[in-house]
């Protein structure tokens, strides 16, 4: 009756809009914060992958690549084309994350994104990565050449070997030579890396979320110091899963190669065994757990300032103007 009261209702979830571009903003943050921590131990990654041939170990590979080079142009070369590339891939990654945590929950009949499970997670993650491969691709593609550079330029047509050769440069170089599809070079290989790779990441993410939630907590007040362990397990979960694929991609994009992957992943272990593909996994896992955990802490804390920012303009989350 109209002398009943009534139950006051919940708040609208947020409009799907507002969500992707708050999920948009906060995702290209924490890529570029990610790369300037990961940065000089990125470029050992790459130069041990793909010329192992030529350093000892890490640590001979980071002192080698300061003394011949310097900071910006050895350790830190490429980060221009990196925080492009984490920029592109973290910004549509975490977007499409968002809307494949819905798509799967409509799968699985649940109303809402925090509902989902771990597995249920790591399955969005495995979509979202379709989605952040293309814009990935071209972008680390430059990245990795610009890393190793020195050591690449004799298979490399047109690139001098004794030149700083800036990103913009490369980028022509690589289109006079091989048009947009050279853009895409390593491209399949970059799906093998990618989405078995985010199906780790973000399932164990999550995952570590939930075993740090104090009862009586919701997984976004476990704070910024859980946030970051959770990242670091993610990350380190990553790159432990999908280095080998990583090992073939990079070969394939720095050696301009126009082989398959599965070819390029026989060529290794028959030339140089199975660790080959391992060769370079040190300086990742190092590199990831300080990368992650801030890609995670800005991502998740620039999510909720927006959210709140946007509240207190009283912009609504159903999308409707006050």
């Amino acid at each position: 009756m109209f002398w009943e009261k009534k139950e006051p209702e919940p708040p609208p979830p947020p409009s799907v809009l507002r969500s992707r571009f708050i999920e948009f903003v906060a995702g290209s943050l924490g890529g570029a914060a990610q790369v300037y921590v990961s940065q000089p131990l990125d470029t050992v990654k790459v130069k041990q992958q793909t010329f192992p041939f030529l350093y000892k170990n890490m640590f001979d590979c980071f002192v080698s690549t300061y003394k011949k080079d310097g900071i910006i142009h050895g350790l830190y070369a490429g980060s221009v084309p990196a925080v492009i590339a984490n920029v592109a891939e973290n910004s549509v990654l975490f977007a499409a994350y968002g809307g494949c945590q819905s798509f799967v929950a409509y799968l699985v009949g649940k109303t809402h994104t925090n509902q989902l499970n771990t597995t249920e997670n790591a399955f969005a993650g495995f979509f979202a990565a379709f989605f952040s491969t293309f814009a990935l691709c071209p972008t680390e593609l430059v990245k990795c050449k610009l890393q190793a550079i020195r050591e690449s330029a004799e298979c490399c047509p047109g690139i001098p070997a004794n030149e700083h050769i800036t990103p913009w440069k490369l980028t022509r170089i690589i289109y006079k030579t091989d048009g947009i599809p050279g853009f895409f070079r390593g491209l399949t290989s970059t799906f093998m890396r990618e989405m078995p790779g985010y199906y780790f990441f973000f399932g164990s993410y999550e995952a570590t979320r939930e075993f740090l939630t104090e009862p009586g907590q919701s997984k976004d007040e476990i704070g910024p110091l859980n946030t970051m362990i959770a990242g670091a397990v993610g990350g380190v979960m990553l790159w432990t899963s999908i280095f080998p694929a990583d090992v073939i991609k990079s070969r394939i994009q720095v050696q301009n190669l126009n082989r398959g992957m599965l070819s390029v992943g026989l060529d290794i272990l028959r030339k140089e065994g199975i660790w080959a593909l391992y060769n370079g996994l040190l300086p990742s896992v190092l590199r990831t757990i300080p990368a992650t955990a801030t890609l995670f802490v800005v991502y998740e804390y620039t999510k909720k300032t927006l959210h709140e920012h946007l509240d207190a303009l009283n912009v609504p989350k159903d999308g409707n103007k006050k």
